[in-house]
């Protein structure tokens, strides 16, 4: 993943640009440090599906997905900025 968004209780969330295939999507990954590596989780906004997971529990997965659904508008914001659409610009159009 590209772009840093935060750090929550040691786990990180990064998220890539939006990627265009008929439906706009951005990837995301949340990561937390382990003694032996790192746990995972990988999905995509909109769908807020992990498609790959490793060490986080349930209970975590359903928190992770939450934060995800909560923040995504300001990701989607923050990913369209990248692409050098600044969210006034979409707003006066």
């Amino acid at each position: 993943m590209k772009n840093y968004y935060s750090t929550v209780n040691s786990i990180i969330l990064t998220y890539s640009d939006i990627i265009d295939n008929d439906l706009e999507m951005i990837q995301v990954r949340f990561e937390r440090a382990t003694e032996k590596g790192f746990d995972f989780a990988e999905g995509s906004i909109p769908h807020f599906i992990f498609n790959k997971t490793f060490g986080f529990s349930e209970d975590e997965l359903l928190q992770l997905e939450r934060y995800l659904r909560n923040n995504a508008s300001l990701l989607w914001d923050m990913a369209r900025e990248r692409e050098g659409v600044s969210i006034g610009q979409r707003i006066t159009e």
